[in-house]
């Protein structure tokens, strides 16, 4: 939270020092109205991630705009440490999209400028999708080989909050977009195929490991996957708080 305070006292000196109060200066001629911005955006929104993102804003009143992001998102290689038993190989591939909206109100008693310029409240929607197939090698010291396990894990988080965030405007086209936080209900749809034929103490060695990597790499998780195909939709248990904070770097026409 300090980070992000400093951040915003930041961001709020260069304002003021390239946008001064003036006083009796009348505009010769009418600027261009800029409605349209994309941005790139630069900060991490989920733990751990891979994260490329790009955005668009569309202004649709004085004080209201409309925002919609997409990108490519990719979880890191689970951080497991290998026991005498299971380990974890190199190999994997994954993929990943992250989509999401949100409905910009902009505070008119609190802004000087008509948006995308100032302090705004927003709903907002995010979904992300990942899925990641795992190569795993069981040691065993009373088989002649190691046993090799394959994974196929497939997770789908979707996100419904407020966020409340302030737009920089430099240059008339620089835009600089904090989202500073943004409080919402996570729902997660968890599944995992295995693709080997384990006894059924190798099998609960492989879930208990496995449990306790997706403990460290999503909060609020809490729940326990057991062998076979395993789905679970829509319990307390994966339904978690979390919250949504951003940097946007933009180009306004």
């Amino acid at each position: 939270m300090k980070k992000i305070l400093k951040t915003i006292g930041f961001f709020l000196l260069i304002n003021l020092a390239l946008h001064p109060p003036c006083k009796g200066q009348e505009e010769t001629k009418p600027k261009k109205e800029l409605k349209n911005t994309v941005w790139f955006n630069i900060f991490n929104p989920i733990i751990d991630a891979k994260y490329l993102v790009l955005g668009y804003e569309r202004v649709l009143k004085n004080n209201q705009t409309f925002t919609f992001n997409i990108g490519r998102f990719s979880l890191p290689k689970f951080s497991i440490i290998d026991t005498d038993k299971l380990g974890l190989t190199g190999e994997y591939k994954d993929w990943g999209i992250n989509t999401s909206v949100d409905y910009r109100f902009y505070l008119g008693k609190l802004n000087k400028y008509n948006a995308p310029r100032g302090v705004y409240l927003a709903p907002y929607y995010s979904f992300n999708h990942f899925n990641r197939e795992n190569n795993w090698t069981l040691k065993n010291p009373d088989a002649p080989v190691d046993i090799d396990i394959v994974t196929d894990f497939t997770l789908n988080i979707h996100t419904l909050g407020g966020q409340l965030g302030y737009q920089f405007i430099f240059w008339r086209r620089l835009a600089v977009d904090l989202v500073l936080i943004g409080p919402g209900i996570g729902y997660y749809e968890m599944k995992v195929k295995l693709d080997t034929s384990l006894a059924p103490d190798d099998e609960s060695l492989f879930f208990q490991t496995l449990n306790e990597a997706l403990k460290e790499k999503f909060p609020g998780y809490d729940l326990v996957i057991e062998p076979g195909e395993f789905e679970k939709k829509g319990s307390a248990s994966i339904t978690t708080l979390g919250f949504r904070y951003m940097i946007h770097i933009g180009f306004r026409f």
